[in-house]
């Protein structure tokens, strides 16, 4: 089916697509240390000093953004 021709596409989630977006989420990750490895290493020794309650929360965030992102994304 053509992009564009105004009906719905059916897209299949696959074993491939999963493991296609972890690849793709390891890619994201690996850049900041790549380019800015003295900053990424700064922010990974503020990360260590937040207590549990902290990293819950941020990633209660990083779950609720992401969910949304894919309601908002998925067709």
């Amino acid at each position: 089916m053509r992009l564009g021709s105004g009906q719905p596409q059916e897209v299949a989630l696959t074993e491939q697509t999963f493991w296609l977006a972890l690849a793709m989420v390891l890619v994201i990750e690996g850049l900041f240390p790549l380019i800015a490895p003295a900053a990424w290493r700064r922010l990974f020794t503020q990360l260590m000093q937040l207590n549990d309650g902290q990293i819950r929360s941020f990633a209660i965030g990083s779950i609720l953004l992401g969910l949304l992102g894919i309601w908002l994304l998925a067709p």
